[in-house]
């Protein structure tokens, strides 16, 4: 009651209207405990979705008749959620925290990549629990266009299982079998456009104008040229220019925007009817057992004029009311923005100050990802120190993805500023990387490829596993023992540094046994064109039998990797919410940073030479800790030589101890 009286006279006359029409409806479906459940739930997240409605299509004739169908959606989401979620909803909102907590451990595949179909996926889930994976990102299961298909984010059917990979009853079987050990299910959810092929596409394409109104189409060339003056391009050299034409489209032929590809549609989410099927479509996915939802392509959902159409307010706003509606349906499911933007743009995407907890409750940390390889490839730590400098020190009810790649190529999406502060040239440093991570600038380890060249401009982005990156595929090749193990370091040494840090790290498959680029994918000609395949091979699971092997290179990597699990599962230092401090020291090549809570305190040195280093001695001092310390990765005390705290090559420290707030 008292939400109620909080609401807007305008979100109260909407709920009063909501109420009327299904509170006999529930209270026939369910027990009357669950049907107070939703109505306790609806009053008190009603104004959170209303609110951001009316900012969306507030201004329409029908805006009353559009909301109450959006809510409408919402109780059917809500009637079809099986029992054992709706107990699975209860557990999570009486620990809000749950993906927060230092066990939570993820791991990201193609899962016709890791074992084939998602039955022999099932079929894995040993060699998971062996890393300690409590979050499981199975990529692309959604039914996509045959053919080219943007490697199945170009979907065709959303409440269908790419056939290839099995069925809908194969993915309820398995997000049960992830349940039952402890390990949520992340999907991924292409909210900006679809297949060219989707039933909306063919019934626009026949010149049906109600969906022809749920995408942006231009019978002339006009306002696409007008857009274009603004808009980037993501693909340029397999798909310059973001509108298309159709010839049979409507009769005449008609314009498209297509951000992504000629076959991607992008969706007009100023039509509330686009609002209500997409949410109609996390209802449905929520309700086959998947715990978290990635938004992919975010930023790009909303269009403006003489803008680059990216990150537009109103994508905030569509966010907002999904995450409020989609907490009354199921709470249990959480949202993850695929918003790769600068650190002040990320922050609208999770929410601070006013919109804490309103958004997303995950996003991805690609800054310090890409200052990873910065300081591997530069030797120093200075532009990620200065970077964590400018980073939000606490976040409230969200918590950052930090991951060393990902399926997508790597762009130096560095902040100019912070580049200029640190006394380098944007362009020169960028330049930089791209030489060094393709084995062009002298004495470089690493084996990687340009992805999307712009000669024009000199523009680029980087594809290449994590172990062909690091210097490892090079090694193996030159049979050189010293350097495998500086490879195998800086693997250990970058993922050291995600599992430091608070949120979600994020392991890519094969990662972990040191998988190198497989160049295969140039045999597929629907997979040639697009050297992103380079860093996605096969799991190799011969290697993988040799994970145990300490004196194999992969046993080297997959127990390293399992080692810092297990020191971060075990200290609460590691847990999302706590004082982040990041540290300037007296050695440029040495990263630091602490962690404060009120039961621990952690500070983390990491050494990106490969040759030993120091810092001063009184760092844990300026970092808030006192009394003797424990270095975690070796179980012992942290001791000082000639008044320094020494780190080897590529070393990484974690020292812990008591402090002050």
């Amino acid at each position: 009651m008292q939400n109620l009286l909080q609401m807007s006279p305008e979100s109260r006359a909407a709920f009063e209207r909501l109420r009327d029409r299904h509170a006999g409806r529930l209270a026939g479906r369910f027990e009357p405990r669950d049907a107070d459940v939703f109505w306790l739930r609806i009053e008190r997240w009603f104004e959170d979705a209303h609110r951001p409605l009316l900012g969306l299509y507030g201004e329409r004739d029908d805006a009353t008749a559009q909301a109450d169908a959006i809510f409408d959606c919402v109780v059917e989401g809500y009637l079809a959620r099986p029992e054992p979620l709706r107990l699975l909803d209860l557990e999570r909102q009486l620990t809000p925290d749950w993906f927060e907590r230092p066990n939570m451990i993820g791991y990201v595949f193609y899962p016709q990549r890791f074992a084939g179909t998602l039955r022999e996926v099932q079929g894995r889930l040993d060699y998971l629990q062996e890393l300690h994976i409590s979050y499981l990102h199975i990529m692309s299961l959604l039914k996509p266009r045959p053919g080219e298909n943007d490697g199945g984010y170009a979907i065709m059917d959303y409440r269908a299982i790419d056939p290839a990979l099995g069925t809908l009853a194969d993915l309820r079987a398995l997000s049960a079998g992830l349940r039952e050990r402890g390990i949520a299910l992340c999907v991924d959810l292409v909210l900006n456009h679809t297949a060219a092929e989707h039933d909306w596409a063919a019934r626009a394409r026949s010149g049906d104008p109600q969906y022809l109104a749920y995408y942006h189409t231009f019978s002339e060339r006009a306002l696409p040229d007008a857009f274009e003056q603004a808009l980037p391009e993501i693909f340029p050299d397999q798909a310059p220019g973001n509108f298309s034409f159709v010839p049979d489209m409507a009769g005449s032929g008609r314009w498209v925007w297509t951000t992504f590809n000629r076959y991607q549609w992008d969706l007009n989410y100023s039509n509330p009817a686009v609002f209500r099927e997409m949410l109609a479509i996390m209802c449905f996915l929520a309700n086959q057992g998947v715990d978290v939802l990635r938004l992919d392509a975010a930023p790009f959902l909303w269009k403006r004029m003489g803008t680059n159409c990216q990150n537009q307010p109103e994508v905030q706003l569509l966010i907002e009311a999904y995450r409020a509606l989609m907490r009354v349906i199921a709470p249990a499911v959480i949202f993850k923005a695929e918003a790769i933007v600068p650190p002040d743009e990320l922050l609208r995407y999770i929410g601070v100050e006013a919109t804490a907890g309103r958004r997303c409750e995950l996003a991805y940390n690609n800054q310090f990802m890409v200052n990873l390889w910065s300081g591997l490839a530069t030797r120093k730590a200075t532009l990620a120190a200065a970077a964590m400098h400018m980073a939000p020190r606490l976040l409230l009810g969200a918590t950052a993805i930090h991951y060393v790649r990902c399926h997508d190529d790597i762009g130096w999406a560095m902040s100019d500023e912070t580049l200029c502060e640190i006394g380098e040239d944007p362009q020169a440093h960028r330049q930089f990387l791209n030489d060094f991570y393709t084995g062009r600038f002298p004495g470089s380890y690493a084996r990687g490829d340009y992805f999307q060249f712009n000669p024009a401009t000199g523009d680029t982005r980087i594809s290449g596993t994590t172990a062909s990156l690091a210097g490892l595929e090079q090694a193996i090749e030159r049979n050189d023992a010293a350097e495998i193990d500086l490879a195998i370091s800086r693997v250990l040494l970058i993922y050291g540094l995600i599992l430091s840090r608070a949120g979600i790290p994020l392991i890519y498959m094969g990662d972990e046994l040191g998988l190198p680029n497989d160049p295969s994918y140039l045999d597929d000609p629907e997979k040639a064109h697009d050297n992103r395949w380079l860093h996605r091979p096969r799991m190799d699971w011969t290697k993988a039998a040799r994970r145990h092997d300490p004196a194999s290179i992969e046993g080297r990597l997959f127990l390293g990797i399992k080692r810092l699990i297990e020191v971060r599962r075990a200290h609460p230092q590691m847990h999302n919410f706590g004082l982040f401090h990041p540290l300037w020291n007296d050695n440029a090549h040495v990263l630091a940073f602490a962690r404060h809570r009120h039961d621990g305190h952690l500070l983390v040195l990491a050494n990106f030479s490969e040759q030993p280093q120091s810092v001063q001695g009184d760092l844990p001092h300026h970092a808030g800790l006192t009394g003797e310390l424990i270095d975690l990765l070796n179980d012992t005390l942290a001791r000082e030589a000639n008044g320094r705290i020494q780190l080897p090559p590529y070393g990484l420290r974690w020292l812990a101890g008591e402090g002050r707030l």
